[in-house]
């Protein structure tokens, strides 16, 4: 079988090489973390259904609340005053 050349071949992702490494890391105990009640069935029938604008969407949501989490939490040990909170109907 002959060599992929340079040309064809992918460029590695890093967020891939990333989550890979998150998942050897800390696969374990995420793994036990339960979700709520209806979420695996939801997610399953979105990826059952090839939905995959839905599930963007959900790592789009996860990733803006991470984000904010961890903007807060850096915030709150330099010292700096987080914006205030804007009122929303999302619930976890």
């Amino acid at each position: 079988m002959p060599k992929p050349s340079a040309s064809n071949q992918t460029a590695p992702n890093p967020y891939a090489e990333w989550f890979e490494q998150l998942r050897n890391e800390y696969g374990e105990q995420l793994g036990a973390m339960p979700l709520p009640d209806g979420l695996p069935e939801h997610l399953r029938g979105l990826i059952e259904q090839g939905d995959e604008e839905a599930i963007q969407f959900m790592v789009k949501l996860a990733w803006q609340l991470g984000a904010q989490v961890g903007y807060a939490a850096g915030s709150r040990q330099q010292g700096v005053q987080t914006p205030p909170k804007r009122a929303s109907s999302v619930q976890a």
